[in-house]
Order: C-alpha cells, then sequence, then structure tokens
C-alpha cells in the first residue's frame, strides 16, 4: 500500500446522496483493506451517514453539493471530510427524548472518540467548511 491513499466524491446535496457517500466511502475503504462487516467499517459507515446527513439537512439549500474526501496516511491514520459551501458551522443541537434528529453531532464526536479518533472542522476558502474525522487505521497491511 502506498504512503498516501485518496479517494473523493461529489453528491448533490440531497437527501438519495447520504446512502451514495456511505456505499462509496464502504467500496474505497473496502479495497483499502477494511472488511466490510467489520465493527469498524459500520462505524465508518455510520459517521459518514451522519456526517453527509448534515450536509444535506442543515446547509438549508445554500450548498448545492458536498464532498466526501477520503484519506489514508501512512497506513496510520484515516481521515474523511465532508465539505458544504454553508458557512455556519455544525453545533450540537438540544435534542428532546423523542425527537427524531439533532443528536448527529453527539453520534459522530462520540464513534470518533470510541475509536481512539477526534474531529475537527476547516473552513473552506469560498466560505463554506469541512468537517474531518480522523481515526488510528489498524487494518493490517497486506
Amino acid at each position: 500500500m502506498a504512503d498516501h491513499q485518496e479517494a473523493t466524491v461529489t453528491l448533490p446535496s440531497a437527501p438519495a446522496s447520504v446512502s451514495d457517500a456511505r456505499r462509496y466511502v464502504a467500496r474505497v475503504l473496502a479495497e483499502w483493506g477494511l472488511a466490510d462487516g467489520t465493527e469498524d467499517a459500520d462505524t465508518v459507515r455510520l459517521i459518514v451517514s451522519e456526517l453527509a446527513t448534515n450536509a444535506v439537512q442543515h446547509t438549508r439549500g445554500q450548498s448545492p453539493t458536498f464532498t466526501v474526501d477520503v484519506r489514508l496516511d501512512r497506513e496510520e491514520q484515516l481521515r474523511i471530510g465532508v465539505t458544504d459551501s454553508h458557512p455556519r458551522y455544525p453545533r450540537r443541537l438540544p435534542a428532546a427524548v423523542q425527537q427524531d434528529n439533532g443528536r448527529g453531532m453527539v453520534i459522530i464526536r462520540c464513534l470518533t472518540a470510541e475509536r481512539g479518533g477526534r474531529l475537527s472542522v476547516t473552513p473552506t476558502a469560498d466560505g463554506g467548511k469541512t468537517v474531518w474525522i480522523c481515526l488510528p487505521w489498524t487494518v493490517p497491511v497486506p
């Protein structure tokens, strides 16, 4: 495996794109050695689903697309970023016990921390932002 691998996809900001993003990342990670159906693969898919859902729902139509970047650095670190062109950074929303939404960032933070990773948000040149998760890469090198 190379010292650095990268894959990117840009999708329309539409609900159907959430599953497209999830499938894309799962396919890329499988090519890089992370077997589908493992706990790590399931965790990454859930994180990508939440990040993509946020990019679709919370940009209020101001971001016609979102981009998913997947990077593997030195066989040590997996970084996944979801970029949209809306300027507002994600924030934790108050979620009532019976409310169906508002917990995405909490889920992302918890899953990332459980895997020994971290979450960050960086601005883009066009005024948007990228929400990044960084996880240790634990897949043995073939």
